[in-house]
């Protein structure tokens, strides 16, 4: 059966809006200061990246807000966030799964990098990758009592068709140049798992220890491509992994040059319920440190 994709987005549009609402203040509180656990202002200063997941906000809030801090700690006038550009419709799949196999991204009118103030495509305004992001952004401005006109400009990007070939992503110049002083982050969902996600029941882990170890290899194998710069490599792992970071590790990768990424802590959301399937339907995530090789 078909994946129904405007009704998944519209579905997740909603989930996202109700476990923000059920977060709510002292929620959104909590998470800030369970992030308060890592000081890593200063991998950004060094040019580093530092990386969040976008699942469930009850469970990975706090790895995204450890990022937000991390950001503002910086000190950095301007903050690059590289964002999953999620394939929400028949084509842009169709196209992604052809690059995947080898197709030339440049045929495809996906190619290339999103995001606001770039002329061009929108696909970006319908995606939820950045929701939390922007909330505990907001939050930690106002905890701080931070102005919104004092705080430092927000620049998000949306790569979409890497391919293996960062270098040749339309707008990649100009995002290398917005980088230059800014501090990076991304966002990552990098392992999708389970019945839901199209594996086999017989090849599933449960979100248990076992699994979340698992997960934590599997991200940890994607990490090595990374480091070792083999995109092709990274792009392919994505696709067997159902890592939704085959386009952002590839672009800040090859931006920022030789790095070492480190997982900091894994999370994981059970998202069954949201794909009407069977258990074990999960994702993972992970805040993953990047820094530059000296």
């Amino acid at each position: 059966m078909e994946l129904d994709r405007d009704a998944l987005q519209r579905k997740v549009h909603a989930l996202y809006a109700k476990e923000h609402a059920e977060l709510g203040a002292a929620g959104t509180l909590e998470h800030l200061e369970r992030a308060e656990q890592w000081q890593l202002g200063n991998t950004l200063c060094a040019g580093g990246v530092l990386v969040f997941p976008h699942a469930g906000v009850h469970d990975c809030g706090y790895q995204v807000a450890a990022c937000v801090q991390a950001a503002l700690d910086s000190g950095a006038e301007d903050v690059v966030v590289l964002s999953v550009l999620h394939a929400f419709t028949p084509a842009m799949e169709a196209a992604r799964v052809a690059v995947a196999a080898g197709a030339d991204p440049a045929q495809f009118e996906f190619w290339g990098i999103q995001g606001p103030g770039i002329a061009g495509r929108r696909e970006w305004q319908g995606d939820h990758a950045l929701i939390s992001w922007r909330h505990f952004w907001r939050a930690e401005l106002e905890r701080r009592g931070i102005k919104p006109g004092k705080a430092p400009r927000v620049h998000e990007r949306y790569p979409y068709l890497a391919g293996g070939q960062p270098q040749n992503l339309p707008g990649i110049d100009e995002l290398a140049r917005l980088m230059e002083a800014a501090a990076v982050v991304s966002t990552a969902d990098p392992f999708h798992h389970g019945i839901g996600y199209g594996d086999a029941p017989a090849d599933t882990y449960d979100h248990d220890a076992a699994g979340l170890a698992h997960a934590k290899a599997v991200i940890e194998a994607g990490i090595k491509l990374l480091e070792a710069g083999d995109y092709a490599a990274y792009n392919q792992h994505c696709v067997e992994a159902k890592s939704d970071a085959r386009d952002t590790g590839q672009v800040y990768r090859y931006l920022r040059g030789p790095m070492t990424g480190l997982v900091l802590d894994t999370s994981y959301t059970d998202s069954s319920e949201l794909y009407d399937q069977p258990k074990p339907t999960w994702v993972a995530g992970a805040l993953i440190e990047w820094q530059l090789v000296s």
